[in-house]
């Protein structure tokens, strides 16, 4: 697993534990990737999921090729939803919101190609896609 992944959950709050579990990778190694960032010593115990995103990014699994998977709750088959406050939410959504700051408009999908690619960059809305039509005069 690269050293990417293991920083990218970091930054997302993720314990060390945690995260050497979810990876593959051995506590030390963690360890030794929050010491070269400069990051404090993780606190051990539960993280308290405060908002939609916060759920979100600890369902979210890095993969292979700067991807991320979902590991949460599938709605109808297909859609990667989560839980919040009584509330469910699509993930793609809450994905797009977090790395675009504003609601996505129509359908919310993958526009990597990897299938059900929920990385917030990786995602696309129908806006996006109409403004790729139009300049490159093909649909997305």
């Amino acid at each position: 697993m690269s050293r990417a992944a293991i920083e990218q959950l970091l930054h997302a709050g993720y314990g060390d534990r945690t995260i050497a579990r979810h990876l593959g990778v051995s506590i030390g190694t963690v360890r030794r990737t929050r010491t070269l960032l400069r990051l404090p010593a993780g606190r051990p115990g539960p993280k308290s999921h405060g908002t939609p995103a916060d759920v979100f990014w600890s369902r979210a699994k890095p993969v292979d090729g700067g991807h991320m998977e979902w590991t949460g709750t599938v709605h109808s088959g297909t859609t990667p939803s989560l839980r919040h406050g009584g509330h469910r939410y699509s993930a793609y959504r809450i994905a797009f919101t977090i790395a675009h700051g504003r609601e996505p408009v129509g359908r919310t999908q993958p526009g990597c190609g990897h299938p059900g690619c929920i990385h917030p960059r990786h995602l696309e809305d129908q806006t996006m896609r109409d403004t790729f039509a139009a300049i490159f005069g093909t649909a997305a």
